[in-house]
C-alpha cells in the first residue's frame, strides 16, 4: 500500500490487520524507500499482488508514486484503481462530458483549454447558464487548490492558473445547496468494490457523518447510491468517492464526480474534518476482501492454466 497524509494511522492498522486475518503480507510503501521499493519491483526482487494506491499524484508523471504505479501494472500487478481507468475518471475535463451524455446530473460547464486564443470570451449563452459568480477549476486539480469559488469573469482564470497550471479548466455555474436545520444537504458517497456508504460532508466546515437508516428514508438518500453505482458502472472505478449536493428545487447534482486516493483521516484523529471511524475500518475492510478475493482468482488461473501431470 503506498502511503500519503490524507490517510492515518487507523486506516493503516485496519488494513494490516484485516491482511493477517486472511493471510496475506503487508508492506507499506512510505516516501522514505519507496525508490527503494521502485528499483527492487524493477529488478523482480519483489512480486506485489496487489497495490492499494494512495499517494500517486496524477497530473505528475514523473512523481516516483506515479512512476511506481505504472511500472507496478506493466508487472501485472493488480492496482487499485488501473492507472490508465484512473486517469481517464480523474480528469474533469475528460469525464464531464461522458457524465452529461449518460444523463448523469452535473453542474452546467464550460471546458476552457489553458491555451485559449488571447482575446477569448465567453459567448452570451453560456455566460448566461453559468450565472455570476461562477466555479473555475483545474480538470485535474484536487483538494481546493486551483480553485476559484468566486469567478466573474474570463481573468478569474489566472488566478487558477496560478495555483494549478493544467491543460483545461472546467467553468462551472456555482451550485448553492438547500439546507436543513442549517446544514448544508451535501454528501459524500463512498464506492468500494460494490460497497456503497452514504456519509454527510459539511461544505462549510468540513465535518463527515454517517447517514442514519432513518435520514435515507425520510430524505429519499437511494438515489445518491444509485447516481455513484452509475458513475463506478461508467467509469469502471472501484475505489472512489463522490461529493453530491441537493439544491432547493430538490434535484441531486453530483459536484465533484470521482475521489480517486479518498481521504480517509479517521474522526477520532481529526475530529473536525476527519471520516467517521465506523466508515474508515469498513472501508479498509472491504479493500483487503477485494485484494484477497483478486489473489485467489489469480491463484486459481494459474492452476486451471498449468498442464496436467504426467
Amino acid at each position: 500500500m503506498t502511503h500519503k497524509l490524507d490517510a492515518d494511522d487507523m486506516f493503516i492498522q485496519h488494513v494490516q490487520r484485516h491482511c493477517a486475518e486472511a493471510g496475506l503480507n503487508f508492506f507499506l510503501i512510505e516516501p522514505l524507500w519507496v525508490e527503494l521499493f521502485h528499483t527492487h519491483l524493477r529488478d523482480g526482487k519483489v512480486w506485489p499482488r496487489v497495490l492499494l494506491n494512495m499517494h500517486s499524484e496524477h497530473h505528475l508523471p514523473n512523481d516516483i508514486y506515479h512512476r511506481l504505479v505504472k511500472l507496478a501494472s506493466e508487472r501485472n500487478c493488480l492496482v487499485i484503481d488501473p492507472l490508465d481507468r484512473a486517469l481517464a475518471a480523474f480528469d474533469k475535463a475528460r469525464l464531464h462530458p461522458q457524465l452529461v451524455a449518460a444523463h448523469i446530473p452535473v453542474p452546467f460547464t464550460v471546458v476552457v483549454s489553458r491555451e485559449s486564443p488571447e482575446g477569448w470570451r465567453l459567448d452570451e449563452a453560456d455566460r448566461a447558464a453559468l450565472g455570476s459568480p461562477f466555479v473555475i477549476k483545474p480538470g485535474m486539480g484536487y483538494g481546493r487548490r486551483g480553485l476559484v469559488m468566486g469567478a466573474t469573469s474570463e481573468a478569474d482564470l489566472a488566478r487558477s492558473v496560478s495555483a494549478w497550471p493544467d491543460a483545461r479548466y472546467l467553468f462551472q455555474r456555482r451550485i448553492a445547496p438547500a439546507r436543513r436545520d442549517g446544514v448544508p444537504l451535501y454528501w459524500r458517497v463512498y464506492f468500494v468494490f460494490g460497497t456503497v456508504w452514504l456519509s454527510w460532508w459539511n461544505c462549510d466546515n468540513d465535518n463527515y457523518r454517517m447517514v442514519t437508516s432513518e435520514e435515507r428514508a425520510e430524505l429519499g438518500l437511494d438515489r445518491l447510491e444509485e447516481l455513484v453505482r452509475r458513475i463506478a458502472a461508467l467509469t469502471g472505478m472501484t475505489f472512489f468517492s463522490s461529493e453530491i449536493a441537493r439544491t432547493e428545487s430538490g434535484e441531486l447534482v453530483v459536484i465533484d464526480y470521482v475521489n480517486d486516493q479518498c481521504h480517509l483521516l479517521s474522526q477520532s484523529a481529526h475530529p473536525q474534518m476527519g471520516v467517521p471511524d465506523e466508515l474508515v475500518a469498513a472501508i479498509a475492510r472491504r479493500l483487503v476482501e477485494a485484494a484477497r478475493d483478486a489473489i485467489r482468482h489469480q491463484s486459481a488461473v494459474i492452476t486451471r492454466s498449468r498442464p496436467p501431470a504426467p
